[in-house]
């Protein structure tokens, strides 16, 4: 472990070291080493323990940009085995399933604290009871399941629905549990007797979710997949008329309820049912919703991004918004700090703090904020910059030695996946596809130079309908990569069964290679020139070179150019661990770790030294090899 010594600001020194330790844990506790190989270099710039020790130690890998300046907004990621369905948490407790166990953490650290047996299948919902003495779970195996936190075993098992259980809640006196399932009904159960004494047939789809009020063991709100939301006593009956909505939740102490429906969540009075306020995303559809513990906060969750709202404004706005997990948001709760579960394999804790200081942002990052994930990003080391392009259209210029944005444009490419920038003869060259053509767009003058039609692979076939029509269908093979060249002269366009390539000033072909059914992806890494390497799944990756105007694609026999001594293991490629790496290809020594807010990058490109890396968070990261690689100079 490394000694903390410093001279100055005490308070500064017990933040970043606490933060850093939080960040960092995982890492740490499983291999010491990468203090100094990974975390202390990935810290933010102005905190006290980077500018202390990166000055001190000579490291192989160099970040050379994209660091934040300030510490991000999260404070803690923990890595899980799975991914999480259910969360709920009492105080510094957390439960957490993703199987058919469930999972007690340190709300704090992070850490395991024990594991619950007892469902055969899939728990999908999980509560405490307002004195955190005791878990309700739900799960597809129809029942739900009474627990008791102090010795871990089961208190009660309740059967009776016929399809998977959706949600459960305790009421606030600990007498009543109310599951929700597929079977449409809603059940209440006597938790001491163990007997169902009420069903509820209100709902014409599944039961999503079903709450008690903190305040009212008598009053349960519940939200169906049929879109909409009811609230009901103990006796079986509707107290309130129904409301269009996709879930709903009740404040700490009972008196609001916020309900939900696509980009839309109304906060209300829950006994008059006044709204109170109305609070929109900017972007996605809302899936699930929380209020703080004081009551102040709402925080909303879509597919990757959580926005937080203070509703005690007149006119509320997300003063934060929270980017970091790399797959959608399955469950979002508040404790001490704000804690979300992803299909991403991780639990995130958030520091919210107070709406005065902050506008709309993201993690910290020293440029301008968004949560859109990036799209591709490109590489001109000549030119001393990086460009990434994101899903908004949005295409930044970034410095490479500071990692600052040094430009930003707004472009007709949004929500597409396939795309590629590069500086081309003084000129900022976008390329897109919209699922039809490829557009070839001059960004600094904001105009169109060419279309190219790619409708031309499609090929058709003959349908039999029930009705014994013949009918015809277009078969498009599956688009698998778009990249310009790195000579800027040609586009090259991927498909499962061929690479193209035209040319970007005038739209001609420049050279067609097909392939038969394979599964097959532009390499990452290599594009060099005219020549263009393509990845085969359990086959040696191939190249071809279309180099010249006519004439047909040449395979090559050679390696890629500026073959890296280095394997890049990036976690969205298959790695189950939840952390993406990089290993000399030699000797297979792991040399550097992205973690925390970096250790599931979206996008990478290589140019032989340095290595960019993008997030769906919209960040950048940009490593510097050159010392580890000079020594087979």
């Amino acid at each position: 472990m490394f000694i903390l010594s410093q001279t100055g600001n005490s308070c500064k020194w017990t933040h970043d070291s606490q933060r850093f330790l939080l960040e960092s844990f995982d890492l740490i506790s499983k291999s010491p080493s990468h203090i100094y190989h990974s975390a202390l270099p990935l810290s933010p710039s102005s905190s006290w323990l980077h500018e202390h020790y990166t000055t001190q130690l000579l490291e192989e890998v160099e970040v050379v940009g994209g660091l934040p300046t300030e510490w991000g907004a999260c404070s803690r990621t923990v890595a899980m085995n799975d991914q999480p369905v259910a969360l709920t948490c009492w105080k510094d407790t957390i439960a957490v399933t993703s199987g058919d166990d469930i999972t007690i953490l340190d709300g704090i650290t992070g850490s395991q604290v024990a594991v619950l047996s007892g469902h055969t299948d899939l728990v999908q919902s999980l509560t405490h009871s307002l004195d955190g003495a005791l878990l309700v779970s739900g799960s597809s195996d129809k029942t739900a399941k009474l627990w008791d936190l102090q010795t871990g075993g089961v208190i009660r098992t309740f059967c009776g629905h016929t399809t998977s259980l959706c949600s459960v809640s305790i009421s606030p006196d600990s007498t009543t549990l109310a599951s929700g399932s597929w079977d449409k009904s809603i059940r209440l159960w006597g938790v001491w007797t163990g007997e169902c004494f009420c069903v509820i047939n209100g709902h014409s789809n599944g039961v999503g979710s079903i709450s008690f009020s903190p305040a009212n063991s008598q009053h349960l709100v519940s939200s169906s997949y049929d879109h909409t939301v009811k609230q009901w006593d103990t006796k079986g009956c509707q107290i309130w008329p129904t409301h269009e909505g996709d879930g709903a939740a009740f404040s700490l102490d009972g008196t609001h309820l916020v309900l939900w429906q696509k980009q839309v969540a109304t906060v209300q009075n829950s006994k008059s049912g006044v709204v109170i306020t109305t609070l929109q995303t900017p972007r996605h559809v809302l899936h699930c919703c929380c209020f703080s513990p004081c009551g102040e906060f709402v925080a909303g969750s879509t597919d990757f991004t959580i926005y937080v709202w203070d509703i005690t404004c007149s006119d509320p706005y997300p003063f934060k918004t929270l980017a970091g997990h790399t797959e959608v948001i399955t469950a979002l709760t508040f404790s001490s700090s704000l804690i979300s579960a992803s299909r991403d394999a991780s639990i995130k804790f958030w520091e919210i703090g107070a709406s005065s200081t902050d506008l709309v942002t993201t993690d910290a990052m020293p440029t301008p904020p968004t949560s859109a994930l990036i799209e591709s990003v490109s590489l001109q080391a000549r030119d001393g910059i990086a460009i990434s392009s994101d899903n908004d259209g949005l295409v930044k210029t970034w410095d490479i030695l500071t990692g600052l944005c040094k430009a930003l444009f707004q472009t007709p490419a949004k929500y597409s996946t396939w795309r590629d920038v590069q500086l081309i003869e003084g000129k900022l060259i976008l390329v897109w596809h919209d699922g039809e053509k490829i557009h070839i767009w001059d960004i600094e003058k904001d105009e169109l130079l060419q279309t190219v039609n790619t409708k031309e692979d499609e090929s058709v076939q003959t349908v039999d309908t029930e009705e014994d029509e013949s009918v015809q269908t277009v078969d498009i093979p599956p688009v698998r990569g778009l990249r310009i060249s790195e000579d800027g002269s040609k586009v090259f366009f991927l498909t499962e069964k061929s690479i193209q390539a035209w040319s970007i000033w005038t739209g001609e072909v420049m050279g067609k290679v097909e392939f038969e059914d394979h599964s097959l992806y532009l390499d990452p890494l290599h594009v060099n020139g005219s020549r263009i390497w393509v990845c085969f799944w359990g086959s040696p990756t191939k190249g071809w070179d279309f180099g010249t105007l006519g004439s047909s694609p040449t395979p090559l026999s050679d390696t890629p150019p500026n073959k890296p001594h280095l394997n890049f293991i990036f976690y969205l490629e298959g790695l189950d661990t939840g952390l993406s790496r990089i290993e000399d290809a030699v000797t297979g020594t792991e040399i550097f770790q992205l973690v925390g807010r970096y250790a599931n990058p979206y996008q990478a490109r290589w140019d032989g030294q340095y290595l960019v890396v993008g997030y769906r968070s919209g960040e950048l990261l940009i490593l510097d090899f050159n010392q580890y690689l000079s020594r087979y100079m």
